[in-house]
């Protein structure tokens, strides 16, 4: 019999992990602070000290949080850390947003049904790095954005949302990229709406939106 999930109904706190400029991380705090979404970013984490989104975070007064990987002799020991951390801060859901470091088995485990990911490509197709090039390499018609649970199997977890683009045949890595953000910048924050509305159910691999 398969595990249901419903998720809570209530006023959360959202951990933000970055690695880079953190778009998609401005979208869902623009989407806090316009009231669409009933929660707070209580933390913005990265794994690179110098990250762009750490800065933007800085200059929006959120609270920020940096580890460095090198100064841990494991990628458990690190996430161990991580993970006492988010206890400590009382965190209810953490939203990879440009999180370019694989989490651990354990790290997923400690936060079942409690870790969203958006990713470039219509999973289950085109999971990993540098997905619009292969969308355009394969010749398909259609690419778009998918917004899913994160399971210790990288980019498998049950899909909650996705959006879809056309893939132009004149199309580069860089337009196709940027077509597709479009449609992350508005899925991502509807996602995160869902999932605090009580909205999101999970059944297996199928989250049915009630």
């Amino acid at each position: 019999m398969n595990e249901v999930f419903i998720s809570p109904k209530k006023k959360g706190k959202i951990a933000v992990f970055i690695s880079g400029r953190g778009s998609n991380f401005m979208a869902i705090h623009d989407a806090v602070a316009a009231g669409k979404i009933n929660a707070e970013i209580a933390l913005v984490f990265s794994n690179k000290k110098n990250a762009p989104g750490l800065e933007i975070a800085g200059q929006r007064e959120l609270n920020t949080f940096n580890l460095k990987p090198k100064d841990f002799s494991s990628n458990e020991e690190y996430d161990q850390v991580l993970v006492d951390e988010i206890k400590k801060r009382n965190i209810d859901l953490i939203c990879l947003a440009g999180y370019m470091k694989i989490l651990t088995p354990g790290f997923c485990e400690a936060f079942k049904y409690k870790i969203l990911n958006i990713h470039p490509a219509l999973l289950p197709s085109f999971p990993g790095l540098h997905v619009q090039q292969k969308a355009i390499d394969w010749g398909v018609r259609f690419s778009g954005a998918t917004v899913h649970f994160v399971t210790a199997d990288v980019d498998m977890g049950p899909i909650v949302l996705q959006a879809v683009v056309p893939v132009l045949q004149d199309d580069t890595d860089e337009t196709l990229s940027d077509r597709i953000l479009k449609e992350e910048h508005k899925i991502y924050p509807e996602a995160v709406r869902l999932y605090f509305e009580g909205r999101l159910e999970v059944r297996g691999r199928r989250v049915f939106i009630r």
